[in-house]
């Protein structure tokens, strides 16, 4: 499986911290700053991409300055439990443009989501119109983010 069983050095963890912070760091700036070359900090990168340990880049938008101003964790627990239920929730679910997160959970919920809005009559109204409504839901909790800081990880 990829991944697994890789054998990650003081460098490669390095790395990994260095691009999560910054996903744009050229191998060279890199390289500098691990006392490697360009193209031996270029091989390590690539034998952790292709060992599945990054799994894309992806922009850190600011929502606050796109207008959304709001943002939501829903629980969601099914009101029927079920295969068909599950996929038909998680098909509508992803089709919302303001759900940004779906995650399956064990717990109180069957469901996390993470929902934008840009302020909280329209989070009213996607809750009410399009989360309310999909197959399947039954009990809801919002926890609406007062603040959030971002930690790197365990690496």
């Amino acid at each position: 499986m990829k991944g697994e069983g890789l054998a990650l050095d003081e460098i490669d963890r390095g790395l990994i911290r260095a691009l999560a912070e910054d996903a744009q760091a050229s191998a060279g700036a890199l390289g500098r700053r691990f006392g490697l070359s360009q193209p031996a900090c270029w091989r390590r990168i690539q034998r952790l991409r292709e060992a599945g340990v990054f799994r894309g880049a992806r922009l850190d938008l600011d929502l606050g300055r796109l207008g959304f101003g709001v943002t939501v964790f829903l629980g969601i627990k099914l009101a029927t439990k079920g295969r068909v239920s599950l996929e038909d929730f998680e098909r509508a679910v992803s089709a919302i443009p303001e759900v940004q997160l779906v995650e399956h959970v064990l717990g109180a919920f069957d469901y996390r989501l993470r929902v934008a809005a840009r302020d909280l009559p329209d989070f009213e109204r996607v809750l009410r119109r399009r989360i309310m409504t999909l197959p399947g839901v039954g009990n809801v909790e919002a926890n609406v983010v007062l603040s959030e800081e971002r930690r790197p990880g365990p690496i």
